[in-house]
């Protein structure tokens, strides 16, 4: 699963580059939580939960249905 979680943020990662930014896999725990670290002008920025939670949560839960939440440390 997390080679093909990788393989969604690979399509994430072109939008929250164009704004300074990037994200960090992690872990993934066995019961389908994500924990990812936001990375560069994201990492401080205020609108990055709603960016976790709106983008990349959705587009990762498309990628892999077996995604229960997407968390930020």
């Amino acid at each position: 699963m997390r080679e093909r979680i990788e393989k969604a943020l690979d399509k994430v990662r072109p939008m929250l580059a164009a704004d300074g930014g990037n994200v960090e896999l992690v872990d993934v725990t066995e019961d389908g939580v994500v924990k990812l670290k936001l990375k560069g002008s994201c990492g401080c920025c205020p609108m990055s939960s709603m960016t976790l939670k709106n983008g990349i949560e959705r587009i990762l839960k498309q990628e892999v249905p077996e995604i229960k939440e997407v968390i930020a440390l």
